[in-house]
């Protein structure tokens, strides 16, 4: 069956003759008739009575019934298409770490679905590699994330550093000191992320001291949680300054001497997918926009400020 034919048929009946329809079609009115003959002969029956006043038959009265779910399927389908070959309707698939996950991304989207609202985004949070393995397997279709491994097949882009600082009680030994260090934490217990998180090897890494004694942790699974047990006197811990604004009352914030902990993240994507396209792009240029506009100031300000 023609669609073009049946779309025809309801706009004539929509207008009450062949001559408005062909006029509004920009069509012949001899291409109008031929349709509707066609049609009328896949059928096997009549729809329209051919004489001085427009009538349909009984079966054309059913068929306009039956069939108007169907054009309005097929034009919504075609406005679907073409919203999708604009970037403009698509569902994308989006990973991404915490914090950014709770502190940043909320008011990123909402802008971004407000101006794309035919767009669907669902989202993951999760650790760095597991958000880059799902990237890689095409369970996503980007991250926001710590780096890759080298070779791994993807591709990253750098959009943000999540600057950490150390939050303890203020009745914490160390809470009188202006700068921690990482030699501070011997004899602290120290609250620490999932064995898995870079920000965990990294300060794994700092921490390490040849002949020294073990370090005293505890294991908290999500970073946005830290700052919720620090506050109820469980230790102190390195957390990123995005989630201390304000801290938890009953807490302080010091600066941590140096950088090497900070973590920096961006986006992820398959490296035979970048540059992204249609709605994935539209979704990537809000967050180059958004996540860098979204960063913390200079963290030494905001430390003092909260001091």
């Amino acid at each position: 069956m023609d669609l073009k034919a049946v779309k025809t048929f309801h706009r004539i009946v929509a207008l009450g003759g062949f001559n408005r329809a062909a006029e509004e079609l920009n069509y012949a009115q001899s291409t109008v008739t031929m349709q509707i003959q066609k049609l009328e002969s896949e059928l096997g029956v009549r729809l329209i009575e051919r004489g001085k006043t427009f009538q349909l038959t009984e079966a054309g009265r059913l068929f306009h019934e039956q069939s108007a779910h169907i054009v309005k399927d097929v034009e919504q389908l075609q406005g679907t298409m073409k919203e999708l070959l604009s970037g403009e309707a698509s569902h994308l698939r989006l990973g991404v770490v915490e914090p950014i996950a709770s502190y940043r991304l909320p008011e990123i989207l909402a802008s971004f679905l407000r101006d794309y609202p035919n767009i669907r985004v669902s989202v993951t949070i999760a650790s760095s590699p597991q958000l880059n393995e799902q990237v890689l397997r095409g369970d996503l279709d980007m991250a926001i994330c710590s780096p890759p491994q080298l070779g791994a097949g993807l591709y990253y882009e750098p959009l943000l550093t999540e600057h950490f600082v150390v939050l303890m009680p203020e009745d914490h030994p160390l809470a009188s000191r202006e700068l921690v260090t990482p030699a501070d934490f011997r004899g602290h217990r120290l609250l620490i992320t999932q064995a898995d998180c870079p920000y965990r090897r990294k300060l794994e890494m700092i921490m390490q001291e040849p002949g020294g004694p073990p370090m005293d942790a505890m294991e908290i699974g999500s970073m946005a949680a830290l700052k919720f047990y620090v506050q109820s006197g469980l230790g102190a811990a390195l957390v990123p300054l995005t989630v201390l604004q304000p801290a938890p009352a009953g807490t302080v914030i010091r600066p941590f001497k140096g950088n090497a902990v900070n973590i920096t993240c961006g986006y992820v994507c398959r490296s035979a997918e970048y540059p992204p396209r249609l709605a994935a792009s539209r979704l990537y240029e809000a967050l180059q926009r958004g996540l860098p506009q979204a960063e913390a100031e200079e963290p030494f300000e905001a430390v003092r400020r909260n001091a």
